[in-house]
Parts: C-alpha cells; structure tokens; sequence
C-alpha cells in the first residue's frame, strides 16, 4: 500500500489522478483544503474522510508519514534571491509548508503541479529557488510542462509539474503524448437548459470587446468552439462569469457555455463524480483543478519506481 497526503488538494485530481493509476495500492492519509465549498465537493466524493483546512495553520505532528506528496500549489512571489540559509528565502509562501513537510516527513517522492507561468514568473527566479530549495531537502528534480491535449482530452491546458525521488538512481522521464484522437464533441451533452445560452446584452459586449482587440492589432476576445473543434482553450476559475474563453456555437441561436458536467468532462473526470456545489462554484473548481488522465500518465510513471 503507497500512502499519500493531498494538499492544497481542490476537489481531488491529482489524488484521483494516481487512485487510477494504482488501483486498490494508493491510500490517502491526509488531506488539507481551506475552501469550504472545495471542501464540500471532496467530501461527496470522497465521504466519511477528514479534511484538515489551512495548511500554515498544521502541526507537523498532525501529518502522518507518508510515501508520496501531492500538491497543487498556488504560485507567490518570492522577496529573496534564494542566498539566505534555511527557510527563510521561501518564508511567507505556501511553497515554504511543502518543503517544511518534506524536511520532516522525507516521503520517498512528491509530485508538485503549477501554472505554466511558473517558468518565466520574476524572470525564472522563483522556479529556480523552488527546484534548489527541494534539492537541498535532498530529493533528485525533474521538472516538465505538459499539455492535457496531449492526454485523451479535447482542451489545451499547459501546465508544469515537478517530480521528486529521494533515491538518486532514479532517472525519471515524463510520459509521452498519447495518441489519442479526441475532440469538443466527446465532452458535449446532448441536451442542455436554455440558462447556458449567454444573453443577447453579453454577446453584444463579446463582439465588441473582440472587434475592438482586432482594431488594436492583438486576437484577444471570446473564443467559439464546435463538437468537431480538436480542443477548446484552457478552462479557467473565472469561466462563471462570461465563458468567453470557451463558447460553444448554437444553430440559430447565440453562443452558450459548458455545463459543469462538460467541464468535469474536460478535465477528465468520470460520469460518476458527483457535483454538489452551485454551477458558479463548480465552474470554479473545474477551473482550479487538474486534468485526471494527465495525472494518471505521471502517476503511472512514478509508481514504477516505488
């Protein structure tokens, strides 16, 4: 049995991620999520389990040992160039409560997943300091962007993931892309309720907001996608408000959004995830969360080595 612990864990992708990998071999003996409706999605899902709430605010003495961390965890500013001893060039981030688990519970591996803007964020500085900081603590860094497209689903989402090993000999290397043909219409509904079509006064406002870029020289504005499309743009925790990243094109009608159901479809999820919360904060946790399969294709990876 391989322990894990989830933090800053959403509604539980990337835990699901390596569940699926590993069959019945994964246990998960720790979760920390501070959003309480995250919190409600993941207890539907995943019942009768505790979810511990702000990891700054958690004892280490609260953490059991553990063979693999998992966190998705948000990007901060670092104030330092990383040539302050110990800790305190990433005190303040959430960055700092990883590592100070790593420090203490020294699992055999963890795998760490961000923004792809990572990369380039404070000119490559903060990135640098991350992978310096998880080498001292001893482990053997691999670091890869990857895109969802490239793993069984319609949507170009480009994320960064950093891997782990305490064991050196290890020489990891990230999955290749499937090949996989897929496209928008393996994630569409057959029916759907008149409250997905965007209103005459919104899309009025995308037209003109999307003439206005064209005018300016830049492509910026709200994107149409059909059932035949390769893949839709990256769905973002902001989706709620307009949907303008992705719009699905009607016969006679404007545009509409995805469903949440659609949007648990693009990032992977099965039919049988069960979505408690309201389509506004559904939106939002889709939007913040990881494609499964991709995770999956890691996890698989990992696991050959543990």
């Amino acid at each position: 049995m391989i322990k894990v612990i989830d933090l800053f864990a959403g509604i539980g992708g990337i835990r699901r991620g390596f569940e699926q990998a590993g069959k019945r071999k994964i246990k998960c003996v720790f979760t920390s999520e501070w959003d309480k409706f995250a919190q409600k999605t993941y207890l539907a899902n995943y019942p009768n389990e505790k979810i511990w709430g702000d990891i700054t605010k958690v004892s280490l003495n609260d953490i059991p040992l553990h063979d693999i961390l998992l966190a998705g965890f948000p990007c901060q500013p670092f104030s330092q160039a990383g040539k302050k001893e110990g800790f305190n060039d990433i005190r303040g981030t959430l960055f700092f409560d990883i590592a100070r688990i790593l420090s203490e519970k020294k699992p055999k591996a963890f795998l760490l997943e961000n923004v792809k803007q990572l990369k380039g964020h404070d000119n490559g500085r903060t990135l640098k300091i991350i992978l310096e900081r998880l080498e001292k603590l001893g482990y053997k860094v691999f670091c890869e962007v990857l895109k969802a497209r490239d793993f069984g689903v319609p949507q170009n989402r480009e994320r960064i993931f950093i891997i782990g090993f305490l064991d050196h000999s290890i020489d990891f290397k990230f999955p290749k892309p499937l090949k996989k043909n897929v496209k928008v219409g393996d994630i569409l509904e057959n029916k759907v309720g008149k409250e997905f079509t965007i209103s005459d006064t919104l899309w009025a406002g995308h037209q003109r907001r999307k003439n206005q870029h064209k005018l300016n020289g830049n492509g910026f504005g709200y994107s149409l996608f059909d059932k035949n499309s390769e893949y839709t743009n990256t769905i973002s925790a902001r989706y709620y408000k307009d949907g303008s990243e992705i719009l699905i094109k009607q016969k006679n009608k404007n545009p509409r959004k995805l469903t949440p159901r659609e949007a648990a479809r693009l990032q992977g999820y099965p039919e049988s995830f069960k979505i408690p919360v309201s389509n506004t904060q559904a939106y939002k946790q889709f939007g913040n969360s990881v494609t499964v399969p991709l995770i999956e294709a890691i996890a698989k990876k990992m696991l050959k080595f543990l």
